[in-house]
């Protein structure tokens, strides 16, 4: 009878040793399985951070190349306009230097044309004088100084009426062809290619 009973307990305890060891496998494996579901979603956050961080990038990349092109674009109209700052700088410098003499010049013209006046209105008496000559060749001198300096008289007589040039005060029936100019009342000037003073002229109807 001692001996069931001793037998009947260590059954008891085998079958209390076998529950706790399989409620210690359930555990672990419940355990297991919690580990792996969490490790599953921290890699699936991750993915899902990393996945966002990227489109984040991409945006900030494209908008930081739209500001560079933005910036290279200004950068370029900028260095245009310097150039275009510089050109004018540079042909206002310049025509300070071919044009510095102009007001002087119209001043000179008005005396060359007063002599020029009295050579013309001197009778034949006169024009064997010393100071008929004397006049001439101060107009001569006069002349070629103003060339020196750019300063041109401007062909006008017998040649074809050109606005640009002439400035027509009169007109009149002629044998010439029509518009071109029959008579000089005041010669006009060039200085270095531009017109100074036009040629004050009577043009053929």
């Amino acid at each position: 009878m001692k001996d069931n009973v001793q037998e009947s307990k260590e059954n008891k305890e085998t079958i209390e040793k076998g529950d706790e060891n399989k409620k210690v496998e359930v555990e672990e494996e419940v355990n297991s399985n919690i580990e792996a579901t969490q490790e599953e979603l921290l890699t699936s956050n991750k993915e899902v951070a990393d996945e966002e961080d990227k489109e984040a990038m991409a945006l900030l990349l494209e908008k930081k190349e739209e500001e560079a092109k933005d910036y290279y674009n200004r950068l370029q109209r900028l260095q245009a306009d310097f150039m275009n700052y510089k050109k004018r700088a540079e042909k206002e410098k310049s025509d300070i230097y071919l044009y510095a003499n102009e007001k002087i010049a119209v001043d000179l013209l008005n005396i060359i044309d007063n002599l020029e006046r009295a050579v013309s209105s001197a009778d034949e008496n006169q024009k064997d004088t010393s100071l008929f000559k004397g006049i001439e060749l101060v107009i001569k001198q006069m002349k070629e100084t103003l060339k020196k300096h750019g300063i041109e008289e401007i062909e006008a007589l017998n040649r074809p009426f050109d606005m640009n040039l002439h400035h027509a005060v009169a007109q009149e029936e002629s044998e010439a062809e029509a518009d071109t100019v029959v008579e000089v009342f005041q010669k006009g000037y060039i200085i270095n290619n531009r017109v100074l003073r036009p040629a004050m002229v009577k043009v053929a109807k």
